[in-house]
């Protein structure tokens, strides 16, 4: 089933899945002013409906993205870029990245073609990564004498390292599919055509899960990664109270001694 409010992006929903398409196949699904804005509304909105479990991020056309449209960004007084320029980086991007990131939901990207610039951002923000063989990450930031924005740096660092990262960075390199998954940047390579397939099969799969386990298993990964072994065994045993003590865990139980799939209900 396919609901399309927006000017710039194309949503489909399969049950507990949503599919949301960035919509500009003509400019690679580069974001302009209302692909940046949209983008903040529909995150947000898929992020709250109580329906969906998993979202599918990816773009319509031969791209995943490739990042910001240069045609706007350049545009008017150069003297005004810089303070422009961050006020969207911080008021229009930043609230789409950070709800794929923060959301108690999972989504997928699922990657053809480029993955560029800010468009790499929105791909690394998600939980896990489906790219098609042909498909590949670039930092094409270093050879227009910009670095990468987006929380693409606080990304990178975290998945391949510091030395690695800066050589990413500074090298403009395109990184293809099978390295991306060697580097830990994507999970899942097939082939052309076929990244739609995997995507929703493996998004339907994952909407099967209990809710609570999938929320709290994407904070305590986030929490891990700023804090000590011991702060998290005492993390992990707050929110495994909370899991323990669900009908979704009962549920589970129950499923497993009577050898039939769980129904969870988040709750």
């Amino acid at each position: 089933m396919s609901d399309s409010p927006y000017e710039t992006l194309r949503i489909e929903y399969h049950d507990k899945v949503a599919r949301l398409i960035m919509n500009r196949p003509e400019k690679l699904n580069s974001f302009d002013r209302v692909l940046r804005r949209e983008m903040m509304d529909a995150v947000n909105a898929l992020n709250g409906d109580p329906r969906l479990r998993v979202i599918v991020l990816t773009g319509e056309g031969r791209a995943f993205s490739a990042g910001a449209d240069l045609g706007e960004g350049f545009a008017g007084n150069p003297e005004d870029r810089g303070p422009s320029t961050e006020h969207l980086l911080k008021s229009e991007y930043k609230p789409s990245v950070m709800g794929i990131s923060e959301s108690s939901k999972l989504w997928i990207a699922e990657v053809r073609g480029a993955a560029a610039g800010i468009g790499s951002a929105y791909m690394m923000a998600c939980d896990l990564v489906v790219m098609a063989e042909d498909a590949y990450l670039y930092q094409a930031f270093a050879a227009i004498g910009l670095i990468p924005d987006g929380g693409a740096t606080w990304q990178l660092l975290r998945a391949v390292g510091r030395k690695r990262a800066l050589e990413i960075i500074l090298g403009g390199e395109r990184i293809g599919a099978e390295r991306c998954r060697e580097l830990g940047l994507c999970n899942r390579v097939v082939a052309p055509g076929e990244e739609t397939e995997v995507a929703l099969q493996w998004a339907r799969e994952l909407a099967a899960k209990a809710p609570l386990a999938v929320q709290f298993s994407k904070k305590a990964l986030a929490l891990a990664s700023e804090n000590s072994l011991a702060e998290m065994i005492t993390q992990e045993a707050a929110m495994q109270s909370i899991c323990i003590g669900s009908e979704d865990a009962q549920e589970g139980v129950a499923a497993f001694f009577e050898k039939r799939d769980p129904e969870f209900l988040g709750r």
